[in-house]
C-alpha cells in the first residue's frame, strides 16, 4: 500500500483546505478535462454514510473489506477544523468518447473522508444484468497533508501498485496519475477559481450527447477534406457538429418530455456558412426559409449561431412569432438592438455582461431562460435556451407592452434615432421608414442597423497601389539616408538603413495621406506590416527587412510558411528599388529578380468572404 507520489503546494497558499475539495469535485464531475478519452461522467450521490455500510454492500467479502479499511486509515491522524463532518459517498459512471465497453458500465465508489482530508476511489464494473465486479488492483487515494497548516502537500496512494491494470480509458496508467492528474489537482486547488458560467452540457444527459457526437463526427468527417473556405476546417466543421449534436439531443429530450414523435422545425437566423443547417436537415430536422414578415408562427425553434446584430432580436422574434416558439442563441459579437453593445459594469467581464444582457432580454420577452456551456473549440461557447414561458398565453398583450417599452428604452439609451438609419450610404434598405411596411410589416425594427451587403474592407488591402508604393518608397528612402555612408560599399556592406518609431514615420507623411490611413483599421502600422517583404515592425519601431538575417523572423513565427506554389510569383522589391539591389542571390530569394524569373502561381485562389448573404 505505497505512497506513489507527493507534490508540495506553493508556500503561503491561502485556498486550502477548501480548494482541495473544490479540485476533487472537478476531477469527479469533469474527468474529461484531464482524461481526453472520456466524454464525461455522471455522479449519483449516496448520502452521508459510514464507510463500512457502503463498502460492505459493494465488496461483500470481509477480507476485502478489512483490506480497504486499513488502506483508508493510513492517512494523517491530525485533527482538522472539519473533524465533525461525516463521511460522504457517491458513485460516478464513466462515459467514454468511443464506445469500447459494450453494455458494461465502468463505475467508481467515491468515499470522502473530511476528517483526514482524503478521498478514496474504488473502481468496479457492472454488466447489463446488474452483476458487479470490484477492481481491487486499481483502488487509489488522494490525500491533502499539512505541517502546522503552513506547508501543504498532495499525496497519491495506491492499494496494489504492482498489479495495477490500465486500458487508457476508464483505467488510467499509474504514471499518468502522477504526472498529469496530481499536478492538475494542485493547480486547481491553489487557484480555486469559480467560473462565471455553468458547467458544460448542464442541460443535457452527457452520455447521450457523447454517443450522438461520435456518430455525427464520424459521419461528417469527410467535410474536413473538402472544406471550401479559407478558415480552419477542423475547427469549424467539428464546432458545427458539436452545436448540431447539442440541438439534436436537446430536441430529443423535449420530444420525450412532451411525449411527441414529430420532429421540431427550425429557422437558422445566424450568419454562418450553412453547415449547421445542412447537418440538422440531414439528420431529419425541418428547416424553413425565412419569409419577409420576419415572424415564424409555424416554426418550433429559432437558432442564432453567431448571429451578430440579430442576437438580441432573436428572443423578441421568437416571442412575437408564437407562444410556443422556442429559441437557441450562441452569442459571439456584442450587439445591442440598434448598434454595438456598450459596457455598463466593470465588475464583470465583457462577455459575462453581454450574456447577462441577452438573458435579461429573454426574461423581458417572457421566457424562462436557461444557460449552458457547449463543448466547442471556441472561447465564446455559452448558449442561452428559451423553451418555456414565464407567463400564461392570456397575458401576452401586457407582456408585449413590456417588451416594446424595453426595446424602446434600449434605443433611447444608445442614442440611436430613426434618422440615423435613413442615412446609410444613401441606399434603400428594409430598415428605412419608407420600406418598413414592405419589409417587415410593422415598425418594431425601426432604427435597426443591419450590416452592408458588401462589408467594407479596411485593412489597407484596397488602398490604391500607387498610394501604397509611394508611402513605402518614402519611408525606405528616409531609413536608407540614416546610414548613407554604406552606399557604394561591397555586397557584405549592403545598406539596411536605420530605424524609426511609428510616430516618427507618421511625421514624414502629409496630412492628407494620414487622414486616408486613419480610415483603415490599424492605419499606418497596418500598411507597414502588410508590406512584410520590405519592412519589419517590432516593438513600435520600423526597420528595413534584411532577408539574410534569419533572426529577424522570430517575431513572425506565427506567420504561415511560404508554400512552394507562391515562390517567385511576385517581383522582389529590393531588386527593383534598393540602390544596391537584393542582398540575396536570385536562386536564394523567394521573390522574382526580374520578369524572366517570374512564375505563375499554383496556389488555389482564396474565397472572398466580404459579402453577406
Amino acid at each position: 500500500m505505497p505512497k506513489l507520489m507527493d507534490i508540495k503546494f506553493p508556500k503561503g497558499c491561502q485556498t486550502l483546505p477548501e480548494g482541495f475539495w473544490s479540485a476533487v469535485d472537478v476531477w469527479i464531475n469533469k474527468p474529461h478535462v484531464v482524461n481526453k478519452r472520456l466524454c464525461g461522467a455522471t455522479e449519483t450521490q449516496g448520502g452521508d454514510v459510514e464507510p463500512e455500510e457502503q463498502l460492505t454492500s459493494l465488496l461483500g467479502d470481509p477480507g476485502l473489506l478489512t483490506q480497504v479499511l486499513v488502506f483508508m486509515d493510513r492517512g494523517d491522524q491530525s485533527q482538522t477544523h472539519q473533524q465533525d463532518k461525516p463521511w460522504s459517498s457517491s458513485t460516478r459512471t464513466f462515459i467514454p468518447k468511443v464506445s469500447c465497453y459494450g453494455t458494461t458500465l465502468h463505475k467508481e465508489l467515491i468515499l470522502k473522508d473530511f476528517s483526514r482530508q482524503q478521498v478514496t476511489f474504488l473502481p468496479f464494473e457492472e454488466d447489463a444484468e446488474g452483476r458487479v465486479s470490484v477492481k481491487m488492483d486499481n483502488v487509489y487515494r488522494i490525500q491533502l497533508c499539512s505541517q502546522d497548516c503552513e506547508q501543504w502537500s498532495l499525496e497519491l496512494h495506491v492499494l496494489m501498485a504492482d498489479s495495477w491494470f490500465s486500458d487508457g480509458v476508464a483505467y488510467a496508467k499509474l504514471p499518468w496519475l502522477s504526472s498529469a492528474l496530481l499536478p492538475k489537482l494542485v493547480r486547481w486547488a491553489a487557484e480555486c477559481k469559480s467560473s462565471e458560467f455553468r458547467s458544460t452540457l448542464s442541460l443535457l444527459p452527457v452520455e447521450k450527447y457523447g454517443l450522438m457526437y461520435q456518430q455525427l463526427k464520424e459521419k461528417y468527417k469527410a467535410m474536413v477534406k473538402v472544406w471550401p473556405e479559407v478558415t480552419d476546417p477542423e475547427k469549424f466543421v467539428y464546432e458545427d457538429v458539436a452545436i448540431a449534436t447539442y440541438l439534436l439531443v436537446l430536441w430529443a429530450e423535449e420530444r420525450a418530455e412532451k411525449n411527441a414523435s414529430v420532429r421540431q422545425s427550425f429557422v437558422d437566423l445566424g450568419c454562418g456558412n450553412g453547415l449547421l443547417v445542412h447537418i440538422l436537415t440531414s439528420e431529419g430536422e425541418k428547416a424553413i426559409t425565412p419569409s419577409e414578415s420576419f415572424l415564424f408562427p409555424s416554426t418550433d425553434w429559432l437558432i442564432g449561431n453567431h448571429s451578430d446584430e440579430l442576437t438580441p432580436w432573436i428572443p423578441v422574434i421568437a416571442a412575437r412569432s408564437s407562444y410556443s416558439c422556442c429559441y437557441f442563441v450562441l452569442p459571439c459579437c456584442f450587439f445591442d438592438f440598434y448598434g454595438k453593445y456598450q459596457r455598463r459594469q466593470s465588475s464583470k467581464s465583457q462577455y459575462k455582461e453581454y450574456i447577462d444582457f441577452i438573458a435579461e432580454v429573454s426574461q423581458v420577452c417572457g421566457f424562462s431562460t436557461e444557460e449552458d456551456c457547449l463543448r466547442i473549440p471556441s472561447t465564446k461557447r455559452v448558449c442561452l435556451v428559451g423553451k418555456s414561458r414565464n407567463h400564461l398565453a392570456s397575458e401576452e398583450p401586457e407582456i408585449e407592452q413590456r417588451r416594446a417599452h424595453y426595446i424602446q428604452s434600449r434605443q433611447m439609451s444608445s442614442g440611436v434615432t430613426e434618422q440615423r438609419s435613413d442615412s446609410r450610404n444613401g441606399r434603400d434598405s428594409c430598415h428605412r421608414n419608407a420600406d418598413i411596411k414592405s419589409c417587415g410589416g410593422s415598425t418594431w425594427v425601426a432604427g435597426f442597423q443591419p450590416r452592408d451587403r458588401v462589408e467594407t474592407v479596411r485593412n489597407c488591402a484596397t488602398l490604391p497601389r500607387d498610394f501604397v508604393d509611394s508611402v513605402v518608397l518614402r519611408v525606405v528612402n528616409v531609413l536608407l539616408a540614416m546610414t548613407m555612408e554604406n552606399e557604394g560599399g561591397t555586397y557584405s556592406e549592403w545598406n539596411k538603413g536605420g530605424s524609426l518609431s511609428v510616430s516618427d514615420v507618421a511625421a514624414l507623411l502629409e496630412q492628407e495621406t494620414l487622414q486616408l490611413l486613419k480610415k483603415e483599421c490599424g492605419g499606418l502600422q497596418t500598411l507597414l506590416k502588410n508590406n512584410h517583404q520590405v519592412f519589419r515592425v517590432e516593438g513600435g519601431r520600423v526597420y528595413i527587412r534584411d532577408w539574410r538575417d534569419r533572426s529577424s523572423f522570430k517575431v513572425d513565427a506565427k506567420r504561415k510558411p511560404v508554400s512552394p506554389g507562391a515562390l517567385k510569383t511576385r517581383l522582389c522589391w529590393f531588386h527593383v528599388h534598393h540602390p544596391q539591389g537584393c542582398p540575396l542571390q536570385a536562386d536564394s530569394c523567394a521573390f522574382a529578380h526580374g520578369p524572366d524569373d517570374l512564375r505563375p502561381s499554383t496556389r488555389p485562389l482564396k474565397k472572398i468572404k466580404n459579402e453577406v448573404f
